[in-house]
């Protein structure tokens, strides 16, 4: 569906780009990360024809960016982080506006925005100006202008960008609703919302990608220890010994203690898997686990470990 070749990209004498390529498969929702000033917003620019690569190919549904950028902007709906909204506007007469711009035959355009209003749930504020909408409103009219003219791929810059709990949670709904139609490249500095949204994740830095992969099997990306977090009936006495002399173990920490129960910490060499272990060393000092949880590395812990600076 996208397909982005060395993507190079000079702002006089500084790269902000060097050398991009990733492709995005129909259907998918791509998470699109890097720290602030890695290139990610210029990449985005590209991709939607805002801006020129210095270099490199953009295609999109098979169309040139750059060589045949009208029919390649068809196939694209942006959402940047400051949505284009005039705020004199009606939510409608915002949409109609859209509607001409993209060329969307007239004997279609008000089903479509109609059609487009109750998929983004705003059809209860299309006669308000847009100036009184709240941002979560806001936001969803920015999508609405970006579904206008029906592209197979949805551009969404920091779509939760300061929205709160319930309409982060509302927006993620959407996004996810949206996948079933389109494809999607999903950038936000919020964490914890790629992950749970996206089916993919690439990290670019310095203008690098230097992380592309599944999102479940993205912390892979980062070697260390295997992280164990286990509630035990015992005490912390009874069961430190056994843990430490299983092989591959490093460290066992009391983390908390409550009456009978313990929380402890367990970390093993690498990628070592010492569950068993544990299990059969437990049970032969009778110290039951009542909970057990594999630790494995967060989003946010995968992506400082890759886009911090090395010491």
């Amino acid at each position: 569906m996208i397909e982005v070749s060395n993507l190079v990209k000079f702002y006089g004498d500084k790269r902000a780009v060097s050398g991009i390529s990733f492709q995005v498969n129909q259907g998918e929702i791509l998470g699109f990360l890097g720290p602030n000033g890695a290139g990610k917003s210029t990449t985005l620019n590209i991709i939607t024809g805002f801006l020129s690569a210095t270099s490199g190919k953009v295609t999109v549904n098979g169309y040139d960016i750059l060589e045949e950028p009208e029919k390649a902007k068809k196939n694209i709906g942006y959402l940047p982080e400051l949505p284009p909204l005039f705020l004199d506007m009606t939510v409608f007469e915002y949409l109609q506006y859209v509607s001409e711009l993209k060329k969307v035959p007239k004997s279609i355009r008000k089903t479509q925005i109609s059609d487009v209003m109750k998929m983004v749930h705003i059809g209860n504020v299309s006669g308000r100006l847009i100036h009184n909408l709240s941002k979560g409103y806001r936001q969803r009219v920015g999508i609405a202008q970006a579904l206008i003219g029906n592209p197979e791929v949805l551009v969404l810059d920091e779509p939760t960008v300061g929205l709160d709990p319930n309409q982060v949670i509302e927006m993620r709904k959407l996004i996810c609703s949206l996948a079933k139609k389109h494809t999607i490249i999903f950038s936000s500095h919020i964490l914890s919302e790629v992950q749970a949204i996206c089916d993919r994740i690439i990290i670019i830095n310095n203008g690098k990608v230097v992380a592309d992969a599944p999102t479940l099997e993205l912390s892979a990306q980062v070697e260390g220890n295997s992280h164990y977090s286990l509630t035990v009936s015992g005490s912390f006495n009874s069961v430190q010994m056994p843990l430490r002399a299983i092989p591959g173990v490093k460290s066992v920490s009391l983390l908390q203690e409550k009456g009978d129960l313990i929380q402890i910490d367990v970390m093993a060499e690498g990628d070592l898997d010492v569950r068993k272990s544990i299990f059969y060393a437990l049970a032969k000092v009778n110290c039951p686990i009542l909970e057990f949880r594999s630790m494995a590395p967060s989003l946010e812990d995968v992506f400082t470990s890759i886009t911090s600076p090395k010491k």
